[in-house]
């Protein structure tokens, strides 16, 4: 049986008669729609507000943030069934009561900050020590704002409005909303107002939406019912089937599913830009804002063609490669069609409007539930971002009429997949026994180009979709890198195609490299050298070794924040103390590893490697061996190209000069492809009256030296204890711009980042 059913199953408005004049009638469209409004736009600003406010406390791995839309997402589930039971047991008047009584209560949890307790994460199950700090800090006056959404479209449905037989457009509000404050945050609020005074002006628009929720449930809870003698419509409509609300599930769960994974796909295989996880949440919202809206008609043929030919397109670029912003527009592209065709048909299944509220809780649970199958379960079952792939031939199913044939066309798309599965095992087989070794792309491609051509029909579509999908798995598989994923992403081991070189690799950053074989063919013989940004003759190196030789020839003690394969550790001399400071288990069990990585083993069998975030564990450290404090700190935490800001900031440097000896220096490394931190960090280092010098190198990426152009910053108290750098052309010296603000725990601008990258001359190798 379909689940298709016309929008014009839903009831008219129940009757009902305004009790004094059209001026209320007038107010209740415009009070609900504001406080949705506003009420979209405290939820969904909170979010990156408390997520910048953990950041010292959990580094600035893009899990804290798919953790923390798992956490949101249960929370708007929480709401919505609240929601739901106050609409079916209390009326207008008594609903309002209470509510406003939640909100109260919610309002003594202002404003929001770092609970007490939450001090320090553990050093495993950092995603459950989320959850708990999310739920504390932010737990109610979430609760309590995710359920106005339902509960005011339910008040106005029963206001005897004109409208109030079709509320599901005032849902459009809530996401504009939503979408303005994504919007908002990073490009006017975060640049603009420290965190504190982000939290102060939160809480004057909670008391604001208290009011509007009042008007509101005042102009809604005026209507009467009908006059003696009207006969009174039936006040219940038939409750749905659960085919009905396993498709409300189903059809949630996959674009919320898919805002997850697609989020990580990107930030992993593609590009880990600033701020991109802001893109995917802000189109998913705007697909609910062109979705649930007045005279919005089914996906029509042009939609449904382009979400099928972007899947193709998106299987195919597993195997060719679309390049960085052919990658963005694509992956991204297909998200929001994706989304827009789950949202549309999701429309299209709506209930009547005295449903409305079990509509929404079945909505949310979807929602949960694809958040915490791609959050929480696939980086423990996946060791890649598998989960992708799988949603993207998933989407293919979130389309009208994909089930109209009832269970007999299901029975059929299984027996075409059945099929379908056993000749793609054939063509692998055949290929291995022909030794075949480009078979996973030969059938990825075939696989893309049967989904193109099977758009029409949608049995042979999900035929198609799942060879596709085999293909696409089978290229995975294919591919001889190590994976291990951890809560701070995905790290691969690989090896060079002439196999002279291994990679340790996270997201697009290649963050260490060993030699396997020499250039004349001959075994390395020694300790590893240190290649890629570590090399002698790089900034990092040469920053080392004037350092030393402006302290005699030792650095003393040293401290370094980072360890990737553990190539810096190549570096010490003599006695010296290295310590690393490493805030991923996973990083320090591959370079702890002799048949992976032998830096550490060859280098530093001695040097200790102390796990957490290096803002908590390194005010714990007491200054390196020597009583004075470390001679060199070096700070290399940045995982691919997104940027731990609390790592930059005022009361940072405060700690890292805190460790440092009175002629110690800091050492930072700043390469990224979309920022430049120089001018970031000479402005945060003039506040200690510290001297910044930065080396920018301009080349390509040497394959014979296999060194890589870096960007190093150093500062000093001093320029006499940077030796014979400070006078170094390839060392510009920075003087800071009184006119920026310094970056604090408080205040951070990427934008200011970003903009001094563009202003950089263009670069051979950017």
């Amino acid at each position: 049986m379909s689940i298709d059913l016309p929008t014009s199953a839903i009831p008219p408005a129940t009757a009902a008669v305004p009790r004094s004049g059209p001026f209320l009638v007038r107010l209740q469209v415009p009070a609900a729609a504001i406080a949705l409004l506003l009420s979209a736009f405290l939820l969904f600003s909170v979010q990156p507000m408390f997520t910048k406010m953990v950041l010292p406390r959990l580094g600035g791995s893009p899990a804290t943030w798919s953790v923390a839309l798992v956490v949101f997402q249960a929370l708007l589930l929480g709401g919505y069934l609240y929601a739901h039971l106050l609409a079916r047991h209390l009326g207008t008047r008594a609903a309002l009561a209470v509510h406003l009584g939640l909100m109260l209560v919610a309002a003594l949890a202002l404003p929001i900050g770092l609970p007490a307790g939450f001090d320090r994460p553990p050093g495993e199950n950092e995603a459950l020590w989320l959850v708990g700090l999310f739920a504390t800090a932010v737990g109610l006056p979430f609760f309590a704002l995710s359920a106005n959404g339902p509960l005011l479209q339910a008040w106005f449905a029963r206001s005897g409005h004109p409208r109030a037989g079709d509320p599901y457009f005032l849902y459009a509000a809530s996401n504009v909303g939503s979408f303005a404050a994504l919007l908002a945050y990073p490009l006017l609020i975060e640049p603009l107002l420290t965190l504190r005074v982000q939290a102060e002006a939160w809480v004057a628009g909670f008391a604001v939406l208290g009011l509007l929720i009042l008007a509101s449930g005042l102009a809604s809870g005026t209507a009467l019912p009908a006059s003696p003698g009207t006969p009174a419509p039936a006040l219940v409509s038939p409750a749905p089937g659960w085919p009905r609300r396993w498709a409300w599930i189903g059809f949630a769960f996959v674009p919320s599913a898919l805002l997850v994974s697609v989020t990580a796909h990107i930030s992993t295989d593609v590009a880990a830009a600033p701020l991109l996880w802001v893109a995917p949440l802000a189109l998913f919202l705007l697909t609910f804002v062109i979705a649930f809206r007045d005279g919005m008609g089914r996906p029509g043929p042009a939609l449904l063609r382009l979400q099928v030919w972007g899947t193709a397109l998106a299987f195919a670029s597993f195997v060719v490669g679309v390049g960085l912003w052919g990658g963005l527009a694509l992956h991204l592209g297909l998200f929001f069609v994706s989304a827009l065709i789950g949202h549309a048909t999701l429309y299209h299944l709506r209930p009547a409007s005295d449903r409305l509220t079990e509509f929404y809780v079945c909505v949310s649970l979807g929602g949960v539930l694809g958040g915490i199958a791609c959050g929480l379960v696939a980086p423990l079952v996946f060791s890649r971002v598998v989960e992708y792939p799988l949603l993207i031939a998933a989407a293919l199913a979130c389309r009208p009429g994909f089930a109209a044939g009832g269970r007999a066309s299901l029975v059929r798309a299984a027996q075409g997949g059945l099929a379908a599965m056993a000749a793609a095992a054939l063509m692998v087989l055949a290929g291995w026994s022909l030794g075949v070794s480009a078979l996973p792309q030969l059938l990825a491609l075939a696989g893309a180009g049967l989904l193109a051509a099977s758009w029409r029909d949608p049995q042979r579509l999900a035929v198609a979709a799942l060879l596709a999908l085999v293909a696409g798995l089978s290229v995975m598989r294919a591919d001889a890198a190590v994976s291990m994923r951890s809560f701070f992403g995905i790290h691969r081991i690989a090896e060079t195609p002439d196999g002279t070189m291994r990679l340790l690799m996270h997201g697009t950053t290649i963050h260490g490299a060993m030699r396997l074989v020499n250039p004349d063919g001959t075994a390395p013989d020694g300790p590893p050298e240190p290649l890629v940004y570590y090399t002698p003759e790089g900034p990092l190196g040469r920053a080392i070794r004037s350092v030393r030789a402006a302290r005699g020839g030792s650095l003393g003690a040293v401290a370094v924040v980072g360890l990737g394969t553990g190539s810096l550790a190549c570096h010490r001399v003599g006695d010296e103390a290295w310590r690393f400071y490493e805030i991923d288990p996973a990083v320090a069990r591959i370079a702890r590893d002799p048949e992976k990585f032998r830096f550490l083993s060859a280098c530093g069998p001695d040097m200790p490697v102390v796990l957490g975030d290096a803002r908590l564990t390194l005010a714990e450290a007491p200054g390196g061996e020597n009583p004075g404090g470390f001679g060199l700190l070096m700070i290399d935490a940045f995982s691919s190209d997104a940027i731990p800001a609390h790592l930059l900031t005022r009361e940072a440097l405060a700690l890292y000069l805190a460790k440092l000896s009175p002629t110690g220096v800091l050492v930072m490394h700043i390469t990224n492809r979309h920022l430049d931190l120089g001018r970031i960090v000479a402005r945060v280092g003039a506040e200690f009256d510290l001297s910044t010098f930065v080396a920018r190198e301009a080349f390509a990426f040497d394959p014979v030296r296999f060194r890589a152009a870096g960007t190093v910053a150093v500062l000093a108290r001093d320029p006499a204890h940077l030796g014979t750098l400070a006078a170094d052309p390839a060392w510009e010296r920075i003087g800071p711009d009184r006119a920026r603000r310094p970056w604090t725990d408080d205040f951070s601008n990427i934008l200011q980042a970003m903009a001094d990258k563009h202003a950089l001359p263009r670069r051979s190798n950017d």
